[in-house]
């Protein structure tokens, strides 16, 4: 058996250079560099693009080709294998997964290396000698993780400092446009993966879209407002956007589904569609999608408003699709999907909200308020979430309840903060979501 095939993984280097070709900007955030690659072809094409990065060049093909010169096309495998690289890739959202890879390959490769220097030191050199020399080069590879994260703490600490030193108020966060809401959680926290949890019609999507509007940078947002990206595998970007046109412009849902507008209503729409029009927003509504592709779309977004503060909408997290390796077990597939939508919180530095499903349990007690273990495929959700907030409507139960028109958004974990309840008005004829002191405003 050859051994050698161990040190290496060429799909992993070809998956990489293909994710970069389909995403040059990528390789602004890759730690990966020609000497970690194993094939001379692969080294000089990352050392073009490296190169085109560096002089602000495009990367294609054409660039690259330029770059290495017509006549020496062949050192970096010829014009059929770059294409072949650009469509052997699907998705670029696992590009992290095959840098860890080459990088742990390349380390093998190093071990080999070191391990044939001590086989040869060994019959000439001095024993002592021959073992530092070793531990000192096997210790260097060990420390050459991939990454430039050293654990350091000094600059935190300066920051802390500095962050202390300007005080932000209450609303720490991104705010969600409700007083009581924002004032418990201090706003939407970066890197945190918000779970909002509730049963059918309840008015889980309603409220998201609320929080959306009233986050989202608009000529309507008193605040400098962010980013926002909703992927919604369950209703199409049209009926999102009348949605959203009904909470902006206070118009009859009804009225909008039917197309039954007044006069009035048309102006109203008209000033809706402006305001999202130049909306920073985006909207993804293909169904079945998988966290890679959230993640891939998210990361497009990261780059395209940069130095903007990011939401990440997800309606909902039981349409994602799992991967297939679960074998079809859907606790273990939500369990790997709430994990890495963690992750790709951290990541990014960005929130994420993911609806929800609540199990039928709910409906078999007296207290209809949900719980933790209502929570459809609960126990790796209720570990991953920094926060999780539960909707209830009593008249969604009893049409004769005194609480008409009011729900209840029950946070029952915060990481961070307190747990409580905090009351809303939902006036459901428009969608809309209101602090209870606004209610009756006209």
């Amino acid at each position: 058996m050859d051994t050698n095939q161990f040190l290496y993984n060429i799909d992993a280097e070809q998956s990489f250079l293909g994710a970069l070709l389909l995403e040059p900007e990528l390789i602004k955030d890759s730690r990966i560099k020609p000497l970690h690659l194993s094939q001379f072809k692969h080294r000089n094409l990352l050392a073009a693009m490296i190169e085109l990065d560096s002089k602000g060049i495009p990367i294609d093909l054409v660039a690259i080709v330029e770059q290495v010169g017509r006549d020496n096309i062949g050192s970096v495998g010829g014009h059929k294998y770059l294409s072949d690289l650009t469509e052997s890739v699907p998705t670029t959202a696992n590009i992290s997964f095959y840098e860890k890879l080459i990088f742990e390959y390349w380390q093998k490769r190093e071990m080999s290396k070191i391990a044939e220097e001590i086989k040869q030191n060994a019959a000439h050199e001095d024993v002592s000698s021959t073992i530092q020399t070793s531990i000192s080069n096997l210790m260097r590879l060990e420390d050459a993780t991939g990454d430039e994260e050293d654990g350091a703490i000094q600059n935190d600490l300066l920051n802390i400092y500095e962050e202390l030193a300007t005080p932000k108020g209450e609303i720490t966060g991104m705010r969600s446009g409700f007083a009581e809401l924002d004032r418990m959680t201090s706003g939407f926290q970066k890197q945190e993966l918000v779970i909002i949890a509730a049963r059918p019609s309840v008015g889980k999507t309603a409220f998201c879209l609320n929080v959306a509007a009233n986050f989202m940078g608009s000529s309507l947002n008193q605040y400098s407002g962010g980013a926002v990206g909703i992927f919604s595998l369950e209703m199409s970007r049209k009926q999102l956007l009348k949605r959203m046109a009904s909470i902006l412009g206070n118009i009859n849902a009804d009225a909008m589904r039917t197309g039954n507008l007044t006069a009035n209503d048309w102006n109203k729409l008209s000033q809706a569609n402006g305001i999202l029009g130049s909306a920073d927003l985006r909207i993804f509504d293909r169904p079945g999608v998988t966290v890679n592709e959230i993640w891939s779309k998210a990361r497009k977004m990261k780059r395209e408003y940069a130095g903007k503060d990011i939401l990440i909408i997800i309606d909902y997290l039981q349409l994602i699709t799992g991967s297939a390796k679960h074998r079809g077990n859907r606790t273990q597939e939500i369990g790997e999907i709430s994990r890495m939508l963690k992750h790709m919180a951290r990541e990014l530095d960005i929130c994420v909200i993911a609806l929800s499903q609540l199990s039928r349990g709910v409906e078999q007690r007296q207290d209809k308020r949900p719980m933790m273990s209502d929570i459809r495929e609960s126990g790796q959700i209720e570990q991953d979430a920094d926060v999780i907030g539960f909707l209830y409507r009593d008249d969604y139960y009893d049409k004769e309840s005194e609480s008409k028109n009011i729900i209840e958004i029950i946070i029952a974990k915060q990481r961070n903060g307190p747990v409580g309840t905090v009351s809303l008005a939902f006036i459901k004829e428009y969608g809309l979501f209101l602090n209870l002191e606004r209610r009756f405003d006209s």
